[in-house]
């Protein structure tokens, strides 16, 4: 009797010790790289005054940490596309396609796989829903941009929330009847909601009325930003966290909104959450705003932490990045950070594009006086960041040069910035010793962080085909 005691005991242990993962959060820096959560904190750490260690990211807690390589098959440096499919997939494919490997033949994504077993599944980014890393994650076509078709197979894919900027192309862009893709959505049986407060007031809405019969119940949902005041829709992207104003959605209101929708109806979720601005920020090498996308991500992050702390025993949270953008160093001269100098900039390299941009429509010949004034409102320059007489005549050039439209716009992969407006960032850069060594994308190693169960798996050096297996085992 007491042997068959210790037998079942010992098979009660067994079976709790490898009850897997029941709530997976997996979350993809877009471009982050170690020095962008090394920075981020770092800058922190000078506004604030305080240790290092006492402004940590959430991530850099985590009891488990690694780095992973990233190179795809067609090239050392890897697209979004290639990368995002291989921490989908665990398979590596050729930059520009999603879901399929390098002879174009399907690849079952962890988010299908565990759709297949019953599993909750949401995808959210803070770029749009049709863009590369979500779509890696339910799409499967050969050209990253083939954005109407990766919106269709959003559509079909069953996947239980969708939260995010919106779509590229809602109508497509070469048949006339292409049917708009909110449309098709709604058709596909998802609720759209349009900002924050109208999910919130829809769910509400649907808890009340769940209870009565014959009431629709909120099956399948898709957050989007909501329109402007024009009824505008901006499916490209959520504004930067330097840039957000009151009302707009924001990704922990993303991530605050899926946990519970997905908890209230499944026993088991999968969540892929993007910060998708981060590599958009270092594409223009513009380094304050991408430390505040790095924290904005890490914001995120503590609604699911939370949940951790609920379920310590059936979460797994993982971090990691699809590849590195910039090239960014810490340091670019001497033995010294400035990092505090940042603190002085107020918006991103989009928005301050965007006033020398609109400064210059309204009057083709501005004065150099109304060009320091965005450059003193916006950056601090002469007040509060010493500028040099020599700087100030580089400047002052750059200004005469746009009078007579000879100032050259730098075409980054999201956004053209205005000359004016790229040298202004690249001088505070400069100031606080930040240096980049493109506006692409690098093959330097990406970080890994994790925290629940099977998180130990996640140490170490890794390969990205590795991530996705794992977080399989782990759901076992």
């Amino acid at each position: 009797m007491k042997r068959l005691i210790l037998i079942l005991s010992i098979v009660v242990c067994t079976m709790h010790s490898f009850a897997g993962a029941k709530y997976v959060f997996y979350f993809i820096g877009d471009g982050m790289g170690s020095n962008q959560v090394l920075g981020a904190e770092m800058y922190r750490s000078a506004l604030q005054g305080e240790p290092l260690d006492r402004v940590q990211t959430l991530m850099t807690t985590f009891p488990y940490s690694g780095h992973a390589s990233t190179y795809s098959k067609s090239n050392g440096i890897t697209d979004s596309a290639a990368a995002g499919t291989c921490l989908a997939t665990g398979k590596k494919t050729r930059n520009g396609m999603l879901g399929l490997n390098e002879d174009t033949i399907h690849i079952t994504t962890i988010a299908e796989r565990l759709k297949d077993k019953g599993w909750g599944i949401g995808i959210m980014t803070t770029v749009a829903i049709d863009h590369a890393t979500p779509a890696a994650f339910y799409a499967h076509v050969p050209a990253r941009n083939s954005y109407y078709k990766i919106g269709k197979q959003l559509c079909a894919s069953e996947f239980d929330f969708f939260g995010g900027a919106g779509f590229h192309h809602p109508q497509g862009k070469h048949d006339d009847k292409d049917v708009n893709l909110y449309r098709l959505a709604e058709q596909s049986g998802y609720t759209i909601a349009h900002g924050y407060e109208e999910a919130q007031a829809l769910l509400v809405n649907d808890d009340i009325q769940s209870t009565t019969p014959d009431t629709p119940h909120i099956e399948k949902l898709i957050l989007v930003q909501k329109t402007d005041d024009q009824g505008a829709k901006h499916g490209d992207n959520l504004p930067y966290a330097i840039d957000r104003k009151e009302g707009d959605l924001t990704l922990t209101q993303i991530v605050s909104t899926a946990i519970p929708f997905l908890d209230n109806r499944y026993e088991r979720f999968f969540m892929m959450v993007e910060g998708g601005m981060i590599d958009y920020a270092c594409h223009g090498d513009d380094a304050a705003t991408a430390f505040g996308e790095t924290w904005d991500m890490d914001e995120a992050m503590r609604v699911a932490y939370a949940f951790y702390k609920e379920h310590p025993e059936e979460t797994l949270i993982i971090v990691t990045a699809d590849h590195e953008t910039g090239g960014l160093a810490l340091g670019n001269s001497d033995y010294t950070l400035h990092l505090d100098e940042l603190q002085h900039q107020k918006c991103s390299a989009w928005i301050l594009s965007d006033l020398f941009s609109q400064l210059f429509k309204e009057n083709k010949k501005p004065s150099w006086e109304e060009v320091k004034k965005i450059y003193h409102e916006q950056l601090g320059f002469w007040e509060s960041v010493e500028i040099s007489a020599d700087e100030e005549k580089e400047l002052k050039a750059l200004y005469k040069a746009a009078c007579k439209h000879k100032a050259k716009d730098t075409k980054t992969m999201y956004k053209t910035i205005n000359a004016l407006g790229d040298e202004g960032i690249a001088l505070l850069n400069k100031k606080a010793h930040i240096g980049w060594t493109t506006r692409a994308h690098s093959a330097h190693a990406v970080p890994i962080f994790a925290i629940g169960a099977g998180a130990e798996k996640f140490s170490g050096w890794h390969d990205n085909t590795e991530i996705a297996p794992l977080i399989m085992k782990a759901t076992k």
